[in-house]
């Protein structure tokens, strides 16, 4: 029998609740303060079938363009036969979360202008631009018996049946 090829098909595990999560939804989700152009992740919640996003959409991040009395728009991209599409949907604010994608790059924009005013005040150059972690600094060690320690040799015990 051919398999069915339905909006939900394959989302047995995607749409199902976690463990001790199940049951309805916090009131706070309802009280989500979003603005437009706010970074936003798409995450179906099951509990709620009323304005939820295609399976392919379950964990996309967008930008939000609209928002209507219950539900936000969100530009999302979609990558179809080898060119990326724009897509624009509106999504009910249950299947929305704030996006921490942004929270870095922020927390470095603040950092480099505290930099900036320090290096202003004190006249000092500093380097504002991100380094790739850098190899280990080297070091000699110490060989054994070089400050008169003992040297301990170890051999093998030779082969007995533990009968």
């Amino acid at each position: 029998m051919p398999h069915s090829f339905g909006t939900r098909a394959r989302t047995r595990h995607m749409f199902a609740k976690k463990f001790r999560q199940k049951g309805p939804i916090h009131l706070s989700q309802y009280f989500m303060p979003v603005k437009v152009g706010d970074y936003v992740d798409i995450f179906a919640d099951p509990s709620v079938h009323k304005g939820m996003p295609h399976k392919h959409y379950h964990g996309r991040t967008g930008i939000v363009f609209n928002i209507t009395k219950s539900a936000v728009g969100v530009r999302v991209n979609k990558f179809v036969n080898g060119r990326i599409l724009e897509k624009r949907i509106h999504v009910r604010i249950e299947h929305v979360r704030k996006s921490k994608c942004q929270k870095e790059i922020l927390a470095r924009k603040v950092a480099n202008e505290a930099a900036k005013a320090e290096a202003a005040k004190t006249g000092v150059q500093v380097n504002l631009k991100r380094t790739p972690k850098q190899p280990r600094a080297g070091y000699y060690l110490a060989a054994p018996g070089e400050h008169g320690e003992e040297i301990t040799t170890i051999q093998p015990i030779p082969h007995s049946d533990l009968v």
